[in-house]
């Protein structure tokens, strides 16, 4: 695809570099030719566009501006105008060009997606690699990966430490270390060590190729505004050749007539949609967004409330040590916090693991080998670090075990869970000893989001299934005054649905299966991309690729901005149009000034457009 757009390119250049020479000798009459040198124009720039208008018109009666632009031409030529024929066909060659431009530049970025799609991968079976193409990958394979390589599947390391270049997914400009048991995705490279992997997503289901999928979808056509711009352009051509059938009939005066054919052409607002979408969508692309749907960004202008999701979107939906406390006073809060890493060093729980790396990256110290290691289910787990017996758990493990908790430790464990931490209760030798408190932690960009989308007139709500306190807890640090709590996937789609039924239409950002029917039924969805479901994807219209929510507000920013552009380049296209008219029908304006100041406002609106790409929200 990009090679064909190459060689069009190409020949686009080439066509013109020849055409505006022979328009300069035509103009200005230099030299002696057997015939005009606009003719160079004509057959080069012209044709292609007569073609595609009698194409149009044959195999779908499509009435868009190429018509008008072919009968512009056409009665040009039959009236001897051979200069304002080459003109025409010139300056439109050059506004196609243009276009092709801002919408190749707005999804270059982007489109580099497809070339970094690895097309082999170092298989491994029975301690022998040979090398097979990427799409016979199977899920289960061992993959082994060299320094330098890119991961041809997603997986998950099974041997070897390295680091990885993850730019390309998440934005990260360092490489990330990764060791046993960590994720890989496909086309991140491999920046050092090898490793092996076993494959757990290939094909269309791996990471990258997942992202094509939504670069692929991303298409400006489906704006509702196009749409309306193409009916125009139908009544424009019709009320062009009527206009200039009664102005010939009236004035007797042919040139007329084809002036008005000339200046009547719509290109410009046929164009003032489509290049500003796909400029927009361009500009989003740079920080991280995809947006799926070419329709989306004029959605999103008219919204009034951003739903938030919770866990995974507001926080990064993984539990992390908010406290320690000790009520034992031969033990610190470190030496507890040790022990209790320790029990629970072998554990699978997610708490149990947010405790030792907790205590990996705190303390920055080994832990030593719990003995007669014993995880009870739905309670915690009990070890034995040191010679010292350790449960680790909720009040009700202490309580099987006859372990009593005193009053101090269950008050202060109550603070700890009103503003919405779990608690894992930690007894040493048959006594309670103290607890560790849990959270979720909320993304560090959060607050300054709420606030900013509170500057643009957008008002926070959050969704969630957590709790009230958890919930509650986390709402107030974020700023966020709206809250809705105990949610199940319905009660989210009820509450998008009233208040979208009281005309204030809903944004949501979610990230996991439950948030899909939300996500679908809200005036424009946005998914994490990264952690993200495949489902919540699918039914959004925008992907975070960075799961990155600080730049939402420039998005939102971005909509109306884009919708500001279509609009002044749609008046300036209409006031362009309507004034050469008039000026062509009392006989100002001829047709080749006629064919330059309407092909200018082609140019204009798609250099209005362009300037989207490189836009960003003032602080």
């Amino acid at each position: 695809m990009l090679t064909f757009f190459k060689d069009e390119e190409k020949r686009t250049l080439l066509f013109l570099a020849l055409s505006l020479p022979a328009l300069i000798l035509s103009f200005f009459e230099i030299g002696s030719f057997p015939v005009d040198p606009a003719w160079i124009a004509i057959l080069l720039c012209g044709i292609p566009i007569i073609k595609g208008a009698i194409v149009g018109l044959v195999t779908e009666f499509d009435i868009k501006a190429d018509v008008l632009v072919s009968l512009a031409l056409i009665a040009a030529i039959f009236i001897g105008e051979i200069f304002a024929a080459g003109e025409v066909a010139f300056i439109m060659a050059i506004g196609a060009y243009l276009e092709e431009r801002t919408v190749a530049k707005a999804r270059a970025g982007i489109e580099k997606l497809v070339h970094l799609t690895p097309t082999t991968a170092r298989l491994v079976n029975n301690g022998e690699e040979r090398i097979v193409p990427a799409e016979q990958v199977k899920v289960g394979d061992v993959l082994r990966v060299l320094a330098g390589e890119t991961i041809a599947v997603d997986g998950i390391i099974i041997s070897g430490q390295t680091s990885v270049n993850q730019a390309v997914m998440t934005g990260e400009s360092l490489p990330v270390d990764k060791s046993t048991g960590d994720e890989v995705s496909s086309g991140t490279v491999n920046q050092f060590g090898t490793f092996d992997m076993q494959a757990t997503k290939v094909g269309e289901d791996s990471s990258l190729q997942r992202m094509i999928r939504l670069v692929q979808s991303a298409d400006a056509g489906k704006a509702k505004i196009v749409g309306i711009a193409d009916r125009w352009a139908t009544w424009i051509v019709v009320i062009a050749l009527l206009s200039a059938g009664a102005t010939w009939f009236i004035t007797g005066e042919i040139i007329r007539a084809v002036t008005i054919l000339v200046v009547f052409c719509p290109c410009a607002l046929v164009l003032a949609t489509p290049t500003a979408i796909m400029a927009g969508i361009g500009n989003a692309a740079k920080f991280g967004i995809l947006v799926r749907e070419g329709d989306a960004l004029e959605r999103l202008s008219m919204v009034k409330r951003m739903a938030f999701d919770k866990t995974g979107t507001l926080t990064f939906g993984k539990p992390d040590v908010a406290a320690v406390e000790s009520f034992d006073p031969s033990l610190s809060a470190n030496q507890l916090l040790a022990l209790a890493a320790s029990a629970e060093l072998r554990s699978e729980h997610p708490l149990g693991k947010a405790v030792v790396a907790h205590y990996r990256t705190a303390v920055k110290a080994s832990l030593p080998e719990p003995h007669d290691f014993r995880m009870l289910a739905g309670r915690g787990v009990y070890a034995v670090v040191n010679n010292r017996t350790i449960y680790a758990g909720n009040g009700e493990l202490l309580q099987d075990n006859g372990i009593p908790l005193a009053q101090a430790i269950i008050e202060k464990a109550a603070s700890y869970r009103n503003d919405g931490c779990t608690i894992i209760f930690v007894a040493i030798d048959g006594h309670a000893s103290g607890f560790i408190a849990l959270s979720d932690t909320l993304r560090p960009d959060a607050v300054d989001i709420v606030r900013n989308l509170e500057k643009l007139n957008l008002t926070s709500v959050l969704l969630t299934g957590d709790n009230h306190h958890a919930a509650s807890h986390m709402a107030k640090i974020a700023g966020i005054h709206d809250i809705h709590t105990d949610c199940l996937p319905e009660n989210k789609l009820a509450v998008i649905e009233q208040y979208q039924s009281k005309g204030d239409l809903v944004c949501m950002v979610g990230d996991g299966v439950n948030d899909a029917p939300a996500l679908k039924k809200a005036h424009v969805g946005i998914a994490m991309g990264g952690i993200g479901s495949d489902i919540a994807v699918d039914a959004a219209d925008i992907a975070l690729v960075r799961d990155d929510i600080k730049n939402i507000p420039h998005l939102f920013a971005l909509s109306k901005r884009t919708m500001n552009t279509i609009k002044i380049n749609m008046a300036l296209s209409m006031a362009l149009n309507f004034g050469a008219i008039l000026l062509a029908m009392f006989g100002h304006l001829g047709p080749v000034v006629g064919a330059l100041v309407h092909n200018v406002g082609s140019v204009v609106v798609i250099i209005n457009s362009s300037l989207l790409l490189n836009w960003r929200k003032s602080k």
